[in-house]
């Protein structure tokens, strides 16, 4: 069942990135084949007020005009002109936050992943990185706000159950810049068995 846009209005984006683990994150984007796999890491960024988001200081642009619009929307920008990185628009309107979806273990559309990566095999770690992911799902710029509620880029929960003692909290990556902010516990890893996830898999 996908997630309700009313799931993504929520003022802790610390915590709904934490809960985003273990959850599917499916795409249609083109020949009418479902992509997708299950969340295995994620980067939280809590607006205005943090150092690494693209909207701190209460920053508009043309980019981050996405941020600030109402939960439950894909922010997809291009990185270093070469990668677009998915994100989820959370919280109410007017309050950029955003989670950066940084690596999914692919489950679904393995053929059509490995025509859109080149990979020869795909395997769990396949798609350890957020230019993967997109690269994998078909994802780019022009996904910028789309509904995750409707039929191209969606999220569903799954029957997965995370210990809590597999999630591995961490600072995140590539943020020097942030100062301070730079060190703040924002980076969940799933730290699950394969076959664990298979075994509880809903398919």
């Amino acid at each position: 069942m996908k997630l309700s846009q009313q799931f993504y209005i929520n003022e802790d984006v610390v915590t709904l990135a934490r809960k985003m683990l273990g959850k599917y994150l499916f795409t249609n984007i083109d020949s009418h084949t479902i992509t997708g796999g299950l969340i295995s890491e994620t980067e939280a960024y809590a607006g205005i007020n943090d150092k690494a988001s693209h909207a701190y200081n209460n920053k508009r642009t043309k980019r981050t005009n996405t941020m600030y619009m109402e939960g439950g929307i894909a922010y997809v920008y291009l990185c270093y002109g070469i990668h677009a990185l998915f994100n989820i628009v959370t919280n109410d309107k007017n309050e950029p936050h955003a989670i950066l979806v940084r690596g999914i273990i692919p489950t679904h559309g393995l053929d059509k992943i490995k025509q859109r990566t080149g990979y020869n095999k795909i395997t769990k770690d396949s798609l350890n990185g957020p230019g993967k992911v997109t690269k994998a799902l078909g994802i780019n710029t022009s996904h910028d706000k789309t509904p995750l509620t409707e039929n191209k880029i969606w999220i569903e929960n799954s029957k997965i159950t995370i210990p809590e003692e597999k999630i591995i909290t961490t600072k995140r990556i590539g943020i020097d810049y942030a100062g301070k902010d730079a060190l703040l516990p924002y980076r969940f890893i799933l730290d699950y068995k394969y076959d664990n996830l298979k075994k509880n898999n809903k398919d």
